[in-house]
């Protein structure tokens, strides 16, 4: 069985563009899986996410395993350190089953990507946390308002928009600007892994 390990690279996290070669805290890739083996790994995972991720200040952290999964299984995600992730969405959020037709989300939304990697012996380590949350208008002109928050293996916090650790998640605002304005700088998954 897959044990959770904390993320080994934590204390040398070096933020910088994930669209581009690096990521923050980068996985370095994922041991391929099947459908199933993915689905088994993160079941097997999802209540030490919860726990561990629920160690930080974010209410968010405790409650994401409770919205709507958008995923149908874990998938890699290029753009979070080649790590496997889950999409979830709050209910402010159902817009995101609208996919390319979602338009301009409402304050309140709120989407969340819990991330693992598997290594090639086996063993699974769970990634950050990343969340999207849309704030009141005037939050932040640079992020359409929307803040981005990353919530380590640890619980700790890396960064947060217009909080501590601003300037370290300032790359995510980057990233999901180039969907923008036809997606609301919301990425999408790709399409064999949606819940339709």
């Amino acid at each position: 069985q897959a044990a959770a390990a904390c993320n080994p690279c934590a204390a040398a996290c070096n933020p910088c563009n994930p669209c581009g070669a690096c990521n923050p805290c980068a996985a370095g890739g994922s041991a391929e899986l099947t459908s199933e083996e993915a689905a088994a790994v993160y079941s097997c995972l999802l209540p030490q996410m919860v726990k561990s991720y629920g160690k930080s200040d974010k209410k968010v952290a405790l409650e994401f395993a409770a919205y709507r999964a958008y995923s149908k299984e874990p998938y890699v995600s290029a753009t979070h350190g080649e790590r496997m992730v889950m999409n979830y969405a709050n209910e402010e959020a159902k817009a995101y089953g609208a996919y390319e037709q979602a338009g301009t989300f409402p304050e309140g939304s709120r989407i969340a990507k819990p991330s693992f990697a598997v290594k090639g012996n086996g063993q699974a380590t769970l990634g950050p946390l990343f969340v999207m949350e849309k704030m009141g208008g005037g939050f932040n002109a640079d992020s359409d308002d929307w803040r981005y928050t990353m919530i380590m293996p640890n619980g700790s916090v890396f960064g947060t928009t217009n909080g501590k650790g601003s300037d370290k998640v300032a790359f995510c605002i980057g990233c999901h600007q180039s969907v923008t304005p036809d997606q609301d700088n919301v990425m999408l998954l790709p399409e064999e892994y949606r819940v339709k």
